[in-house]
């Protein structure tokens, strides 16, 4: 199955915020090339929100060049052979944790937002993931800094799409 196939096959069973989810789908269904960077209309990314092992904090990076705390996250890759097997590799290339898995039920939320040109949308499918006893992080070449936040303290550093994933997160832990 194409990683392309795989999104439609997601998305059609993602049942939150249908109106969104149809987005996605007919950016796939009018564009061939949706999945990749040089789709200049949008394409998918994947994310994954890091939780620690004992479900009380998270894990955010300081974007380098957004400068915004955000979670784990980054396009689609051609070796990618799930929208989830690339939240899951975003995230622990981005976190340097390794043994990260995927919270079941696939995922967390959508979240579309406008990008700089020349492309236009980001079509993020957002996952979380549970970090494993004893991990430790390490800052990768696209972030300034990585750090642990508890619950309450996510909306004090981060934008509000960060806060309504933890709030889903939450929901599903």
């Amino acid at each position: 199955m194409s990683l392309h196939d795989d999104a439609v096959l997601v998305l059609k069973g993602y049942e939150d915020h249908s109106g969104l989810r149809d987005a996605y789908l007919t950016h796939l269904a009018t564009q061939p090339d949706g999945m990749w960077k040089s789709c200049h209309a949008g394409h998918l990314t994947a994310s994954a929100l890091v939780i620690d092992p004992e479900r009380d904090r998270v894990l955010l990076t300081l974007h380098r060049k957004l400068r915004m705390w955000l979670q784990m996250g980054g396009h689609c890759e051609p070796g990618d052979s799930s929208v989830a097997d690339a939240a899951l590799r975003e995230a622990t290339e981005e976190s340097g944790i390794l043994g990260l898995t995927l919270l079941p039920g696939g995922p967390v939320r959508l979240d579309r937002h406008p990008i700089p040109a020349p492309c236009r949308w980001h079509y993020d499918v957002q996952y979380a993931v549970l970090a494993p006893h004893g991990a430790e992080h390490a800052i990768s070449d696209e972030s300034l800094d990585l750090r642990w936040f508890g619950y309450d303290e996510v909306a004090d550093v981060a934008d509000d799409s960060v806060v309504r994933l933890l709030e889903a997160t939450l929901a599903r832990l």
